[in-house]
């Protein structure tokens, strides 16, 4: 999240992604970062044990969002 942030502050788009266990911790740090509408997406929760295949659904799932949020900055 922190890298997010510094590098969207710098100009460079980013596509920050947490899971949803993390989503709690997310809405606090940004707040504590100042940018409390710094866009990311979440994906479910967990990831380190979903095998190859499940894994690639969920970056598919996720991959036109990323898109939205690399070009425009909001997913």
């Amino acid at each position: 999240m922190h890298d997010g942030v510094t590098l969207e502050q710098q100009g460079l788009p980013t596509a920050t992604i947490i899971t949803s266990v993390f989503l709690n911790t997310a809405q606090a740090y940004t707040q504590l970062l100042g940018v409390p509408d710094f866009p990311y997406l979440v994906c479910p929760h967990p990831i380190t044990n979903v095998a190859g295949a499940a894994l690639e659904d969920r970056a598919r799932d996720l991959a036109p969002q990323v898109v939205r949020l690399l070009l425009k900055g909001r997913a």
